[in-house]
């Protein structure tokens, strides 16, 4: 007897798929197809899938990522917002993995506009992000979905270097403490080029994030959040000086600082999250 036919796309079905829908990847969309079954699978394994989990992906393409997360989850939501790719991802899906198509949805619209999903609520995020907007869509879907407790993505290296960065980092900047509101983030491996069609220019990297309770504030989100972008948008200044078109001047931001526990002269890449909630709070 032989064995059955793998599920997962490999790079001649990758690009068969893609001619037969006259799909060619774009750039303005950020589009690198993953076309090795292998490295899906990692992700799928990475991102501690369980047969109970509930997965929303977003930017499914032709179905790589989107089969191997069926062959466990026990549902998956594919989130796509390009016509040609949304309207054939069931299909594939109902061809290669025909046992497990009523186990999927597919939304067919941009994720940055999506606060609802068919099924079951979500327990985790597993997705290839374009990388021209990881960071939004990310947090985006973190706020949308507090269900979410587990979210794996692959984004751009130095993207990821970002998220997971921690504070005294080069590179530690406002994605790094908008996505530690939410979770405990942390890399999770890098992905070469090859698996990818077309290759992409940069290396990518996987970052997980675990969900935990945001800090304890009287402060409301959008509150803290904007005492981060003011933070890091004169990275070079001190806090006192950065933070004055926030606080109403340079003294009223001295005085929430004060209030605070935290020095004037520090800087943003200085500071944990808790750090601009407490902020955020003393200028309530």
């Amino acid at each position: 007897m032989s064995a059955a036919p793998d599920p997962l796309l490999g790079p001649a079905d990758i690009r068969e798929l893609a001619a037969t829908l006259g799909v060619r990847p774009t750039k303005q969309r950020g589009q690198n197809f993953v076309i090795d079954a292998n490295t899906v699978r990692r992700i799928v394994r990475t991102a501690q899938v369980r047969p109970d989990d509930v997965v929303v992906e977003i930017g499914p393409g032709l179905g790589s990522l989107t089969l191997a997360l069926l062959e466990t989850a026990r549902w998956v939501t594919a989130i796509e917002i390009d016509d040609v790719l949304a309207a054939a991802l069931p299909a594939t899906v109902a061809a290669r993995l025909p046992e497990r198509a009523d186990h999927f949805a597919l939304v067919h619209a941009d994720a940055m506009q999506v606060d609802s999903l068919p099924g079951p609520a979500p327990t985790a995020l597993v997705a290839n992000l374009p990388y021209n907007v990881a960071v939004p869509v990310l947090l985006h879907m973190l706020a949308a979905f507090p269900s979410i407790e587990r979210t794996l993505v692959m984004v751009q290296s130095e993207v990821a270097d970002r998220l997971a960065a921690a504070p005294g980092s080069k590179v530690y900047g406002v994605p790094s403490v908008k996505a530690n509101w939410y979770a405990e983030v942390k890399r999770a491996g890098a992905i070469g080029r090859s698996v990818f069609w077309p290759a992409p220019n940069v290396d990518s990297g996987l970052v997980s994030l675990v969900r935990h309770d945001p800090p304890k504030t009287s402060a409301t989100r959008a509150e803290v959040f904007a005492v981060v972008d003011a933070a890091f948008a004169q990275r070079r200044k001190t806090l006192r000086a950065a933070l004055a078109g926030w606080a109403g001047s340079a003294a009223a931001a001295e005085a929430a600082l004060v209030a605070a526990g935290i020095s004037p002269q520090a800087r943003g890449e200085s500071l944990t999250v808790e750090d601009f909630a407490a902020i955020a709070e003393a200028r309530q």
